[in-house]
Order: structure tokens, then C-alpha cells, then sequence
């Protein structure tokens, strides 16, 4: 990941966001591919945590599986959905987490890791994994077709230039990786990091990409007096390119093992 990327978690008001909008984020924010859910069910870890686990989008779904999932969740009013899914959740920090003890034979966090310190992470990682448990760390890339990032182009530039487009082809190119900046890597405590890679399809109407990206930080620091025009242009454009644009979804797993 990108060093910008790595220094996220320094940005707290940007990394509380999400609490403001945590049923919207639930009903709008995209679960994982089923394969990666599979894979690490397969693993067959006697106890799971899910750090940052928001809502429960990954917590909930390993759970279906048959897994004992504890969430570990440093906003209480995303806590608060979790445990409407049936996910108990402990609020806190992670770096600062008290285990009381506890380890665990898998560790998930999804689209969260970038909020958390990384090396004080890694540190914590390795105290609460069982020697030969998974740590797993996945972010899902979502690109738009050329023609619709095109016909947002100019949405964004009127009502808010400083908003990158994630979706965008471009914005795309550089996915997740294992690097030598990557603490895990570096670590001792854990083996080389590997990495699998997931594509998945979506379609979305007018509703459910602006629902999408109402909840992105970025957009949320917008405030709702630039936010809602904003939203408003996006919605007529998707009704103007038929209703529904596509998406292609890469989703990223970055897996070590305790040593």
C-alpha cells in the first residue's frame, strides 16, 4: 500500500466517520466474495477475531459458517449493528485491546487495517494469535467502466475536486501488494506475507451506489450541505446512463502465519 495509505490511521476525525452513518454504511456497504469466506472457514480456526469489524460485514458472514467470531470495534454506535446481526463485539482500540488472555487462531480485518498503527498492529497481532493461526488482512478495489467514470467527471469537479474517485480505472492500477514496508514482513513472529487476489461482478442502481458512497470517509467530510447536491447529481446521471452502471470488484488478502 501506498505510504499515504499506511499513515490513514493518524487521521482520527476521518477514521470516526463512519459511526454517524453506521445503518447506512450496514445497508449499503459491500459484504466479501464467498470463495475468500470459504477459504478462511476452511482454515477451521477454533476461535476468530475481527478487527475493526464495523458492522459485522465480515464478523457476521464467518459466523454463518460456523465460526466463533469475537469483533473488536473502536466506534460503539457501529458496534451497536453488529450486535443487532448477533456479533459479540468489544469496543477499543486494537493497538490498546485488552485480550484479557484470550487467543485466537485467526485474525480478519477487512477494509480496516489502513485505520490501525501498523506496527503497534503487528505487535498486537502477534500477542493474541496461537502459533500457526492466520492473520488476515483484505481490501476490495471497486472499478467503474471508463464511460460512467467519464460521466462523473464533471459531477465531482463542480461539487467536490478534492473527492478522488476511487473507482476510477486509473485510480485502480496500483492494488494492494506484500512489501518490505509492510511490518508483517518484517516481523519474526510471522511467516512471509502471501497474497490471493478474488474478482467478483455487481450491478447498482441509482440508490445503491449513492448509499455506497455517502458512506466513504472522504465524501462524509464533506458535510451534508455539499454532500447531498453532490449525491443528487450522481443519482440523475446513473437514471441518465440507463438505471444501473456495473462494477468489477478485486478483493485483496494479505495472509501470515504466527511463527
Amino acid at each position: 500500500m501506498s505510504n499515504a495509505a499506511q499513515e490513514l490511521h493518524l487521521d482520527r476525525e476521518r477514521a470516526g466517520s463512519f459511526g454517524s452513518v453506521a445503518e447506512q454504511y450496514d445497508r449499503y456497504r459491500l459484504t466479501y466474495p464467498r470463495e475468500l469466506l470459504d477459504d478462511l472457514a476452511r482454515l477451521r480456526p477454533a476461535k476468530v477475531l475481527d478487527v475493526g469489524c464495523g458492522t459485522g460485514k465480515a464478523a457476521v458472514a464467518l459466523a454463518e459458517s460456523g465460526l466463533s467470531v469475537l469483533g473488536v470495534e473502536v466506534d460503539e454506535r457501529m458496534a451497536q449493528v453488529a450486535r443487532t446481526h448477533g456479533v459479540e463485539v468489544q469496543v477499543a482500540a486494537f493497538e490498546t485491546w485488552d485480550a484479557a488472555g484470550r487467543t485466537f487462531d485467526l485474525v480478519t480485518c477487512g477494509d480496516a487495517w489502513h485505520w490501525i498503527d501498523p506496527t503497534r498492529g503487528t505487535a498486537k497481532a502477534a500477542e493474541v494469535l496461537n502459533v500457526g493461526g492466520t492473520i488476515a488482512r483484505f481490501w476490495t478495489a471497486t472499478v467503474l467502466s471508463e464511460d460512467v467514470s467519464s460521466a462523473f467527471d464533471p459531477i465531482y469537479r463542480r461539487y467536490a475536486p478534492e473527492v478522488t474517485q476511487v473507482w476510477r480505472p486509473a485510480e485502480n492500477a496500483r492494488r494492494v501488494h506484500a512489501s518490505s514496508d509492510d511490518p508483517f514482513e518484517r516481523s519474526t513472529a510471522f511467516s512471509p506475507v502471501e497474497l490471493r487476489t478474488y474478482q467478483w461482478e455487481r450491478s447498482f442502481r441509482g440508490d445503491d451506489w449513492v448509499g455506497l458512497v455517502a458512506t466513504v470517509s472522504d465524501h462524509q467530510r464533506l458535510g451534508a450541505e455539499r454532500l447531498t447536491p453532490l449525491l443528487r447529481a450522481l443519482r440523475t446521471t446513473i437514471e441518465e446512463l440507463g438505471g444501473t452502471i456495473h462494477a468489477h470488484h478485486e478483493t485483496s488478502v494479505l495472509l501470515a502465519k504466527r511463527v
